[in-house]
């Protein structure tokens, strides 16, 4: 299966030459806490989100990738936190992430168990930054630090 993901990857790559529009959301609950996912791939923390579906705009496809990663339901977008293209933030393919703030509310149920192993709250002076898949130690940071970016 990676094998043949690795093939469509470079088979897209060399027709379209074009990054890939994805979305990473930083869910918020009631209690401040902030959310993130055990990824089933590297094992590593992050941020939920992924690729924006054909005819999906941002906030639809922020609630679904929500929904699917960690079960919680989307209940405002607070701010955009940035913009994200460096070609190598992202192993798999060059994609531009965007990055969101949302409230959100639920109880943890992962539908995508093939991404996903885990899903964990944490309070912002306990969270695993450092051990964070992709780019996603330099989005916390800067959501941290209160700032926008378009990197």
């Amino acid at each position: 299966m990676r094998r043949a993901w690795q093939y469509l990857q470079t088979v897209v790559g060399l027709i379209f030459r074009h990054p890939i529009a994805g979305i990473s959301v930083i869910p918020i609950l009631p209690d401040d806490k902030i959310v993130l996912i055990r990824r089933r791939d590297t094992g590593q923390w992050g941020i939920p989100g992924g690729f924006v579906n054909w005819g999906e705009d941002i906030p639809t496809s922020a609630a679904r990738e929500l929904k699917e990663e960690t079960g919680l339901e989307l209940v405002k977008i607070r701010r955009l936190i940035g913009v994200y293209s460096a070609p190598d933030r992202d192993p798999r393919v060059h994609s531009i992430c965007i990055v969101i703030e949302v409230d959100a509310r639920g109880d943890f149920q992962i539908e995508d168990t093939l991404e996903v192993i885990e899903v964990k709250a944490f309070g912002s002076d306990t969270l695993p930054l450092g051990e964070l898949s992709h780019d996603h130690d330099r989005q916390l940071k800067d959501y941290l630090n209160g700032l926008t970016v378009v990197a």
